[in-house]
């Protein structure tokens, strides 16, 4: 006598929200305590945009002290700039920075390095691989000499920095690029120099450079065993969720991504939007966390953390909230929804408005965190690297 299979386990979009709530530290009873652990709690802070790092810790903390992370990533080095999913720059912990370098860095260090080459020996005829591995090993030693240094400071000592190459051109987008910042670029993906203290505010993305850095990519774990290590990471952070969110997150290949979800030892679970995996131990429902709202950042990582977003963002507020490549812009959140979105204006006011209709008690929520967030901000001006349509309108 045969028996039916046994159903897969359905995880609803409410379900998702809470684990959303607390496990992305924004409900008020999951604050995170340091920077590390807000960082830890999202696999890595988006950093592309210098004040998304800032802007999502604080967020997080239940005590958000504008100096913790400073402290995490220019005096304790507890922090790291990574160039790593998605050939994106995140601010990753140490304690996850050797996974993260095995699971995606040196793969894209490795990528950054023929791409350098191929466009340095392309664009510079009289420059060959030779020359260029000369002039890095000059940018390195005068950087060990200086200590700290800026690009500028860097081709005052190493003249061929300052050569330039136009790129694309004829196109509309053809534009003048120093070697330096390539150069640079790709010797920080390497993990041989680290981005430090910026020039100007914690909004800056005008990095002083410093030798080294606090992980070294020949110490990450087997590529294999990494991929495998983050997979569960990340399902444990924004699980359960479908192999395509995962997929994305990382930038692996779909090859690579199944592997790393049946290593990791993700089960199949049903989502409204169809199969899904998920960790064995969290199938079982969670606690709803008490009401909570939050300001996030453009760029922040609970906002970018799914290709498939429609259980936390209506697709209709998708062109408000997102520009033309797909970054999304300040979001105002409530209970694990994106509602409407937020920005500051020249005189330093912060400004939002719903999107969704979400009744009184979340009106008010949004309006104390928002003077929350104005009181914290003080006198800095933030402006997103990338603007959306709502950012605009709202900040003129």
């Amino acid at each position: 006598m045969s028996t039916a299979a046994s159903p897969r386990p359905r995880i609803d979009a409410a379900q998702r929200r809470a684990r959303l709530g607390h496990r992305h530290r924004l409900a008020a009873s999951a604050k995170a305590a340091t920077a590390e652990e807000a960082a830890d709690a999202l696999l890595g802070l988006h950093a592309t945009d210098a004040a998304t790092v800032h802007l999502s810790v604080r967020a997080r903390l239940a005590d958000p002290d504008p100096a913790a992370l400073d402290r995490a990533l220019y005096e304790d080095r507890t922090l790291v700039r990574m160039l790593c999913m998605r050939r994106t720059l995140f601010a990753v912990s140490t304690t996850l920075a050797p996974v993260v370098a095995g699971a995606a860095a040196v793969a894209v260090a490795a990528k950054e390095r023929r791409d350098l080459t191929k466009w340095i020996t392309e664009g510079l005829p009289d420059w060959d691989a030779r020359r260029l591995a000369e002039v890095e090993a000059r940018t390195l030693a005068a950087l060990e000499a200086r200590g700290e240094a800026t690009a500028a400071d860097l081709a005052a000592d190493v003249p061929e920095l300052r050569t330039t190459i136009v790129s694309f051109p004829g196109k509309s987008y053809e534009a003048t690029v120093a070697v330096s910042s390539r150069i640079l670029r790709t010797l920080a993906a390497e993990g041989r120099i680290r981005r430090g203290r910026p020039r100007g505010g914690w909004t800056s993305s005008s990095f002083r450079w410093t030798p080294g850095t606090v992980f070294a990519c020949p110490d990450a774990p087997d590529p294999a065993e990494a991929r495998t290590q983050l997979a569960r990471h990340w399902l444990a952070s924004y699980g359960p969720a479908t192999a395509d969110d995962l997929k994305w997150w990382t930038g692996w290949t779909l090859t690579d991504t199944r592997r790393a979800a049946a290593a990791a030892g993700a089960v199949d679970v049903d989502l409204a939007e169809g199969p899904g995996l998920a960790l064995p131990d969290d199938l079982s429902p969670v606690p709803e966390p008490a009401p909570w709202a939050a300001l996030l950042p453009a760029l922040d990582p609970t906002a970018m953390g799914w290709k498939s977003r429609d259980w936390y963002l209506d697709p209709d507020h998708v062109r408000p909230l997102f520009d033309r490549s797909g970054n999304i812009g300040p979001t105002v959140w409530w209970n694990g929804h994106i509602v409407g979105g937020w920005a500051q204006r020249a005189e330093g006011d912060i400004v939002w408005r719903l999107l969704t209709d979400v009744g009184q008690e979340a009106t008010e929520a949004v309006r104390l965190e928002a003077e929350r967030l104005r009181e914290w901000i003080g006198g800095v001006r933030v402006t997103p690297r990338f603007r959306t349509p709502l950012e605009r309108e709202l900040s003129a």
